[in-house]
């Protein structure tokens, strides 16, 4: 038996045909890859009224909840230095390994080691650098204003959330009524001094 040649009109015609059902099978399977990411998407919320940092799904349901220490200054990030947690809306950009990083805080306890814990989750917060959630060696410290401006959690506490959490979540920080109280009176400065 001789197989006869196809004609460019069965070919045409074959593509024609086929080529939907694979548009359509590849567009299930990027709906379904979609939908995967969407049930998987989360926000944290970082609250320096209630000094807690939790995690919800995109849903608005809770996830996790874990004590924190921020800032030792009230008030929003205005400089480096000023030793306040910024606040509003951010993003994470970086997700690093900090279990060998070492920092002197300034307390005459010279340089810690793994004063970090045992990851760095760096945030974009415009105008400044260095901002970001990270584990500690103080667990005596959460609850309190104490940081140099980033958020503290415990060690397991960090190990939890970066479970939840990649590049690009979404960080909201929330002022307490003593950052506000800081604002407002920084307002009225502005406002009285001629």
């Amino acid at each position: 038996m001789e197989f006869k040649k196809p004609d460019i009109l069965t070919i045409i015609l074959g593509i024609v045909i086929i080529l939907p059902y694979l548009g359509i099978g590849g567009l299930y399977f990027w709906n379904k890859q979609k939908n995967k990411e969407i049930e998987n998407a989360s926000f944290v919320v970082v609250s320096k009224q209630d000094m807690v940092l939790s995690v919800f799904d995109y849903k608005g349901n809770e996830k996790c909840k874990f004590p924190i220490a921020c800032g030792k200054n009230p008030g929003n990030k205005g400089e480096v230095g000023d030793l306040k947690t910024p606040e509003g809306v951010f993003r994470i950009t970086e997700i690093q390994n900090a279990e060998n990083w070492s920092h002197d805080f300034g307390d005459g306890n010279g340089i810690i080691e793994g004063a970090y814990g045992p990851y760095f989750i760096r945030l974009y917060t415009p105008g400044h650098s260095g901002i970001g959630i990270h584990g500690t060696h103080l667990n005596n410290s959460l609850g309190t204003r104490s940081t140099e401006g980033c958020i503290r959690l415990q060690n397991e506490n960090i190990l939890e959330l970066v479970k939840y959490i990649h590049t690009g979540t979404v960080v909201i920080i929330t002022p307490s009524t003593d950052d506000i109280s800081v604002k407002e009176e920084s307002t009225i400065k502005k406002t009285t001094n001629f």
